[in-house]
């Protein structure tokens, strides 16, 4: 009984996995390569952010960029 379940489940599990691949056509590739279809559209705003938090009143730095103080410097 517990390895039935465990098949379903794994066949379950392959089965949510599969219906993410989907074949692109070239002409809709242009669709997806836009800006905004980026995970992180603004990367540079995302970086400048995350250094501004981790450099405020001398909290840890959270990126992986070096250390510094609270004075926002390297």
């Amino acid at each position: 009984m517990a390895s039935l379940r465990i098949v379903l489940i794994l066949l379950f599990l392959a089965g949510i996995n599969l219906t993410g691949c989907a074949n692109v056509a070239p002409w809709e590739r242009g669709v997806l390569a836009k800006p905004e279809m980026a995970l992180d559209p603004n990367p540079l705003q995302s970086y400048m952010r995350s250094h501004n938090f981790g450099s405020r009143e001398a909290a840890a730095n959270t990126n992986a960029t070096g250390g510094g103080g609270g004075c926002g410097c390297f």
